[in-house]
């Protein structure tokens, strides 16, 4: 029986704009970011994973976890025209384009996406391969990002969607080949 713990980074200032990060952004923990994976408390784990941001990283980090295996297939999905913007500047410029293409990335099958970014198929791609190499027992932590676990539980359990904030933790079982979607902790402010 395999237990998986899937946890969304902290708080960082494009977080708080309630912007999509702009490409190759990297931005780190705010100051209340910083207290609120602090105040993560999480099981003991075999392995623990985390996107190579340094928002997840360093939630990681501040939840007591202090090596975590960098991990890309736990990145966000590539947001294409997305990058750098909020949803209203996004339909000032497109309309309601936006909304389709936030729905075809959310869609495991579809073959479309933002332009310039990628798939909803791609995406969860790389998600389900990861899910699929991991053991087959145990404990497993990966800190990651609000896209990369909707996706995850998509696959998982069918969960479609979801409002989850920073620090939101998905506790997922797997046993006999099957997952079960055990908790959803939402994240404190």
């Amino acid at each position: 029986m395999l237990d998986l713990y899937l946890v969304r980074h902290a708080q960082t200032a494009p977080n708080l704009a309630r912007r999509y990060p702009a490409l190759n952004e990297d931005a780190p923990l705010s100051e209340t970011g910083r207290q609120q994976a602090a105040r993560l408390r999480l099981p003991p784990a075999a392995e623990v994973y985390a996107s190579p941001t340094r928002r997840a990283v360093q939630t990681a980090q501040l939840a007591g976890f202090a090596a975590p295996i960098p991990t890309p297939a736990l990145c966000e999905a590539s947001f294409g025209v997305l990058h750098g913007r909020t949803w209203a500047e996004l339909e000032a410029e497109y309309g309601s384009a936006p909304a389709g293409w936030i729905q075809a990335l959310s869609d495991p099958h579809s073959l479309e996406g933002p332009p310039g970014g990628e798939s909803g198929a791609v995406f969860h791609g790389r998600v389900r391969e990861w899910l699929d190499g991991l053991p087959d027992a145990g404990t497993v932590l990966a800190f990651t990002h609000l896209g990369t676990v909707l996706a995850a539980l998509r696959l998982c359990v069918g969960l479609l969607a979801a409002e989850l904030p920073a620090c939101s933790v998905a506790h997922l079982r797997r046993a006999a080949g099957e997952w079960w979607l055990l908790s959803l902790r939402p994240g404190h402010l």
